[in-house]
């Protein structure tokens, strides 16, 4: 009975140790996963306020019906807009035209060209 005590006191610690490095691990995951998480909020806060000094409150609205119904499309032009804004490659403010512009450029190479053959 000694031996077979001793086995399963061996198996118990061993299982005990595999939990333990197992929820280490979890832990170090979530940390990690926050980190990440409070860098893109603090980017996201970035952006927001540099659309406020390089946006037009009229760009600024169609922007935001563009996120609206487009959210990838409208975090695309925030983030090349803020790159542009950062090197000084962009006129500010940037106005419901030029916005239009950049929409308009960017939808259209997304597109596929549609042809109608006639046989």
């Amino acid at each position: 009975m000694s031996a077979n005590d001793d086995e399963l006191a061996k198996i118990r610690a061993s299982r005990r140790a595999e939990i333990q490095n197992q929820i280490n691990s979890q832990d170090d995951q979530q940390v990690h996963a926050e980190a990440e998480q409070a860098v893109a909020e603090q980017e996201a806060i970035m952006i927001a306020a540099a659309m406020q000094t390089i946006l037009t409150p009229e760009a600024r609205d169609r922007l935001a019906r563009v996120e609206l119904g487009h959210p990838e499309l409208a975090s695309t032009v925030k983030q090349h807009l803020f790159t542009l804004y950062q090197s000084n490659k962009l006129r500010i403010p940037v106005d419901d035209e030029m916005l239009k512009r950049i929409l308009q450029g960017l939808t259209d190479s997304n597109r596929r060209k549609t042809t109608i053959r006639r046989i």
